[in-house]
């Protein structure tokens, strides 16, 4: 018996079949980086008395392909396996319609307020729960043009590795989604983020070299509980900004978020779980996010090192249960560029922020009252090819 053919290929292949396109050799493109990591953190007793630890960070092997339009993108990480082991970021195959629009499917980044929002090497607080650099499974178009730039998207779930009918998803990932973990309280919070869209729309202005990006950016999806095997909501909106002015860059941006899961009888909804990096932890259900991030380029002609790039990049999380502590993080820092060897070093400080203080599960869940300024200081060094 003849197969039926999947929904979303006939539309690809429907897609592909309505532009051509004159490039004759196929591109293959390897790249990717090795890096290593020294951290000191001021909550962590034996570090300090070590003067801090110095280590191996991610080996990562990137492999981008094209012929004719068609297209393929894809990076693997392999981390320590305390820190997840070895998993994909994102990997995709796409077609390009033209210079401006293409298409893509697979493991690709959710549209969702300002692509790279921060200049650190620890991202800014959006991506902690899951909204910046976030992956998931699905179908994404894109266009990018002179004065508008749009993409819509139809997101399945996230990385999904075990097609169990009740399974958890893994916690080695590379951005955070919705997971499972064990409460104090006994219950178990397990959920999966499902058939989520995302809209995102930037409008561009230049003017004497001063470029302005103003955007707006929107997601709903489903989240599926697997205790109760009932589906409840998410949804999240942004407004962002972002300036450029010679070596000068701005970004800002405002994001809100709710889950609201159909979870078992005496298990908060005030709470959910998020996993990445083999550990997750517990999130305010609602909250309010609110980031500034401000970088200045250098030039410099010391040695090898060619460039500086400065920064701050400060974040708030204002938790809508009035009862819960808000979190707060600051990363102060400098990316130096010396041929293909790239070293952030900095000094983030944090207030209930799980990679910069001591509480990990609840840090932004319900917070500690009493949290006080952890930091750590940071430098990364990466070769990257």
């Amino acid at each position: 018996m003849m197969k039926k053919r999947s929904p979303l290929l006939t539309v690809l292949l429907i897609l592909l079949a309505s532009g051509s396109h004159a490039q004759e050799k196929p591109e293959l493109h390897i790249g990717g980086a090795l890096r290593f990591n020294y951290n000191y953190s001021t909550w962590k007793e034996g570090q300090k008395e070590r003067g801090g630890d110095f280590g191996y960070d991610v080996f990562r092997v990137n492999v981008d392909a094209k012929y004719k339009g068609i297209k393929m993108d894809t990076e693997y990480r392999l981390y320590a396996q305390s820190f997840g082991g070895g998993f994909l970021k994102r990997g995709w195959v796409g077609y390009d319609f033209d210079e401006y629009s293409d298409i893509q499917i697979g493991l690709t980044q959710v549209p969702f307020g300002i692509k790279a929002n921060s200049h650190s090497w620890f991202f800014g607080l959006d991506y902690y729960v899951g909204l910046e650099d976030d992956h998931d499974m699905g179908i994404k178009y894109t266009h990018e043009g002179e004065k508008f730039d749009y993409a819509i998207a139809f997101f399945k779930n996230a990385e999904e590795l075990d097609f169990g009918s009740t399974s958890d998803i893994s916690d080695s990932r590379y951005s955070y989604d919705v997971g499972s973990l064990p409460g104090k309280d006994g219950m178990t919070y397990r959920n999966k983020e499902i058939n989520q869209i995302n809209g995102l729309l930037n409008y561009k202005i230049d003017r004497s070299g001063v470029q302005h990006k103003l955007g707006l950016s929107a997601q709903y999806g489903g989240l599926y509980n697997l205790d109760t095997r009932k589906t409840g909501n998410h949804y999240a909106l942004a407004a962002h900004y972002e300036l450029n002015i010679r070596n000068l860059d701005i970004k800002a941006q405002i994001s809100t978020y709710t889950y609201n899961p159909k979870a078992p009888e005496g298990e908060s909804n005030e709470v959910i779980a998020m996993t990445a990096y083999g550990a997750p932890y517990l999130v305010a259900s609602r909250a309010d996010i609110y980031t500034l991030g401000i970088g200045y380029a250098i030039p410099l002609n010391w040695g090898p090192v060619s460039s500086v790039i400065l920064y701050n990049d400060f974040g708030y999380m204002d938790k809508k249960k009035i009862e819960f502590a808000n979190t707060f993080m600051n990363v102060t820092g400098a990316m130096f560029t010396a041929g293909q060897i790239y070293t952030y070093v900095d000094f983030a400080a944090g207030k209930n922020q799980p990679w910069l203080g001591p509480d990990w599960t609840d840090g932004l869940g319900t917070g500690n009252p009493e949290a006080t300024w952890s930091a750590r200081f940071n430098i990364n060094i990466g070769y990257y090819f």
